[in-house]
C-alpha cells in the first residue's frame, strides 16, 4: 500500500483539524506572511490523521503546499515533543546528503497557534505503510531497502561539526543518559505496573559496552518515516526527527532494525515472520552487513544489548502516547492500541536478556 505524504509517514490522509487541536487559522496566516518570503493566502489547513506525538497539518495556498508541525497543547513530558529541535536538525541538514524536507520558518510564540510549531515543504512522494511492501515485486523491495540503509547509513558518517551541530547532543555515555531519560519518561507517564520493564530498567545500567562513538541519530528512522520518489527506489525527505540527537549510531542502527526480530503481533512493523529469500528483503545478517560495509566496519558487537536497549526505549515511548491518551491529549486515533504495545515490547526485550544469558 502507498500514500502520497509531505509529512513524517503520515499518509495523504487528511480530514478537518480535530477539536483539541484547532486554532486561529487567519492569526497563522498572517504570521506566515511576514515570515515565508513569497507566501500569499488565502490558506485552507487540515490535519494529518496519523501521527503519535506532534500534530501535524497540511497548509494549502493558491500557489503551493506547505507542512507544519507543533507542540500538542496540554501538559507535556519534560523534553518532549521538541518540534525546535526537528526544525534545527532539518535545517542543518540541507544539503548534506541526507534527504530532508526544506524548513522555512520556526515560531516560538505561543500566542500565534498556542503553542510552539515550525513549517516545511510539503514533498510529493510514496510512504511505505506496510512494513512487508505486499504492493512490491522481490526486486523493488531490494531496491527499497538498500536505500533505507543507504540512508541511515549516509546519516551516520555526516560531519556533524560542519554542519554546525556540534552543541546538538553531548558526545560519549550515551547509553547511560538515553536510559536515565527514558526511564524517568516512563515513569512519568506509567499507568500499569509492567514486571519486564522494572527488570529492564534495573539490568540496563549494568551492561553498557563500550560507548565511545557519536554521531548524528535520528531516533526513529523506519520505513513509513521516510518519503519515496514517486517512482524510484530514492528517498526524497526523512522526517519526524523530534528524537534526534547527537549519540551512539550503533544504538540508532539497532533501533531501525528492532523489526527484524520483532513478529507483526508485537510491533506492528515486524519482520520476523517474513520469508526473507522469497519477498527479495534482506535478512538480518544481510542487512547489517551491508551497513558495516557502508560505514566502514567489520562487525557490530554487543548487538543484542542494542537490540534490548531499544525495546526498552519503545516500550517507553509507547508507555508515553498510552500517557497521553489517558491526559485526553494524544495525536493519533489509534493512540490507544500503539500504547498498549508497551508492555509486549518490555517483554521482548527481557526474554531477550534471558535468551542471551545474561539474566
Amino acid at each position: 500500500m502507498t500514500n502520497q505524504s509531505g509529512a513524517a509517514g503520515l499518509g495523504q490522509n487528511t480530514g478537518p483539524v480535530r477539536e483539541a487541536h484547532r486554532f486561529d487559522e487567519r492569526r497563522l496566516s498572517d504570521w506566515l506572511a511576514g515570515h515565508i518570503p513569497g507566501f500569499e493566502g488565502p490558506l485552507t489547513v487540515e490535519q494529518f490523521q496519523g501521527g503519535q506525538s506532534n500534530p501535524t497539518y497540511r497548509l494549502t495556498t493558491p500557489s503551493r503546499r506547505y507542512v507544519l508541525r507543533r507542540k500538542p497543547p496540554g501538559r507535556l513530558l519534560p523534553s518532549a515533543h521538541a518540534v525546535d529541535r526537528e526544525y534545527r536538525i532539518m535545517t542543518a541538514l540541507h544539503g548534506s546528503g541526507v534527504p530532508v524536507a526544506k524548513t522555512h520558518a520556526l515560531c516560538t510564540d505561543d500566542g500565534v497557534i498556542g503553542t510552539t510549531f515550525f513549517v516545511m515543504d510539503y514533498v510529493e512522494g510514496r510512504v511505505f505503510w506496510d512494513p512487508l511492501l505486499t504492493d512490491q515485486t522481490p526486486a523493488e523491495r531490494a531496491a527499497i531497502f538498500d536505500e533505507l540503509n543507504r540512508v541511515i547509513a549516509t546519516l551516520h558518517r555526516v560531519d556533524y561539526a560542519a554542519r554546525g551541530l556540534a552543541d546538538y547532543g553531548r558526545p560519549g555515555n550515551y547509553f547511560v543518559r538515553q536510559i536515565d531519560r527514558w526511564t524517568k519518561q516512563y515513569r512519568a507517564s506509567e499507568t500499569e505496573k509492567i514486571d519486564a520493564m522494572d527488570r529492564l530498567i534495573a539490568w540496563l545500567p549494568g551492561h553498557v559496552p563500550p560507548d565511545d562513538e557519536t554521531a548524528v541519530v535520528h531516533g526513529d528512522y523506519r520505513l513509513d518515516n521516510v518519503i519515496f520518489h514517486q517512482s524510484e527506489p530514492r528517498i526524497l525527505a526523512v522526517l519526524d526527527w523530534e528524537l534526534s540527537t547527537l549519540g551512539n549510531p550503533l544504538g540508532d542502527f539497532a533501533y531501525h532494525m528492532m523489526q527484524w526480530r520483532l513478529g507483526s503481533t508485537t510491533y506492528q512493523r515486524g519482520l520476523a515472520d517474513a520469508d526473507f529469500a522469497a519477498m527479495g528483503i534482506p535478512d538480518e545478517a544481510q542487512y547489517r552487513a551491508l551497513y558495516c560495509k557502508r560505514t566502514g566496519r567489520d562487525s557490530i558487537p554487543n548487538w543484542d544489548f542494542y537490540m534490548v536497549y531499544n525495546m526498552f526505549r519503545l516500550a517507553a515511548i509507547l508507555q508515553g502516547i498510552m500517557g497521553r491518551v489517558v491526559e485526553g491529549n494524544a495525536s493519533s486515533a489509534n493512540a490507544r492500541e500503539q500504547g498498549a504495545r508497551a508492555r509486549l515490547l518490555a517483554e521482548a526485550g527481557w526474554r531477550l536478556v534471558e535468551q542471551s544469558g545474561a539474566g
